[in-house]
């Protein structure tokens, strides 16, 4: 269903949400996306510092931005860095049809603290954007260096490089460990093709639409992506109320991991008696950790 934009007034701010929109005068279109309780039962799987909750955090925002703004279902988008030299060793998170997870692996050791930069969180490693699209059976991926001050920036610079298109995102994580965790995100694009109209624009072109919607999208703060009582309607009313803006409800974010007793006793069956025999235990079992949900399962295969 597409409506018009409304003032944002009467209209409940929903936790665990996404939305689409477009401005098709200025051939733009973009996602707002809101974590709440999805966000707070991903991070409950492992005791990470808040530091690291904080980068967690925002990695599975801009997940739940690229992947909401594909069809719901079509495919999946998977957001991995890995990395040596830094206290952080991988992440990764993937969306598919609006279950998302998400997983940080880190040396325990290692101090962290607020406002680190990626290189100094990572050391050297890079950053993979994959996409794949079940229609049509298509998978390609970006890959970028984990530079700058953060994530946000580093898939901003994939979208320009990979997929030639102007794109602004900001991301807010606000919470702590006593009240709980809040995500939002923004994301703003320049149309891909001529969808609605209007002219295709690649990375580096400076036009005055997108010029102007940029310059809008960009004074987007932290405080309004976290702010529990203001719903993504008043956000994109505050931003674009002079313009005509369609709103599309998207898919609500879950937390999804698709770790079963069945799915990996069909996986671990894949493999030769032989090295099955070699991962059982006393009790005939092969224990397998999930490290997303961190369950443990026990197999008998």
């Amino acid at each position: 269903m597409t409506i018009d934009l409304p003032r944002g007034e009467g209209i409940a701010p929903t936790a665990d949400r996404t939305l689409g929109f477009m401005v098709p005068r200025r051939s733009a279109r973009g996602q707002v996306v809101r974590l709440d309780a999805t966000l707070n039962a991903i991070l409950a799987a492992h005791p990470y510092p808040e530091p690291l909750i904080r980068l967690l955090a925002e990695a599975l925002t801009l997940t739940a931005l690229v992947g909401a703004s594909m069809r719901q279902d079509d495919g999946q988008v998977t957001v991995q860095a890995q990395a040596k030299g830094g206290p952080v060793e991988l992440l990764a998170c993937d969306w598919r049809a609006g279950e998302l997870r998400g997983y940080l692996k880190h040396d325990e050791q290692a101090e962290v603290a607020e406002g680190m930069s990626l290189p100094a969180l990572f050391g050297s490693g890079h950053l993979a954007i994959t996409v794949e699209q079940a229609v049509s059976n298509e998978r390609w991926q970006g890959i970028v260096p984990l530079e700058g001050v953060s994530l946000s920036e580093a898939i901003g610079a994939w979208f320009g490089q990979s997929e030639q298109l102007p794109t602004l995102l900001r991301v807010g994580v606000a919470g702590d460990m006593t009240q709980g965790w809040l995500a939002g995100g923004l994301m703003v694009q320049h149309l891909a093709r001529a969808e609605i109209g209007g002219e295709r624009l690649d990375a580096g072109e400076q036009h005055p639409d997108w010029q102007h919607i940029e310059a809008l999208a960009a004074t987007t703060t932290p405080d309004e992506l976290t702010d529990p009582d203001l719903s993504g309607e008043a956000l994109l009313w505050r931003l674009f109320h002079e313009e005509e803006v369609r709103v599309v409800p998207g898919p609500v974010p879950v937390k999804g991991c698709r770790c079963s007793a069945a799915h990996i006793r069909d996986v671990l069956m894949r493999f030769p008696e032989t090295e099955r025999a070699e991962m059982r235990d006393a009790r005939g079992l092969i224990a397998v950790d999930c490290q997303f949900c961190s369950r443990v399962f026990g197999i008998a295969a």
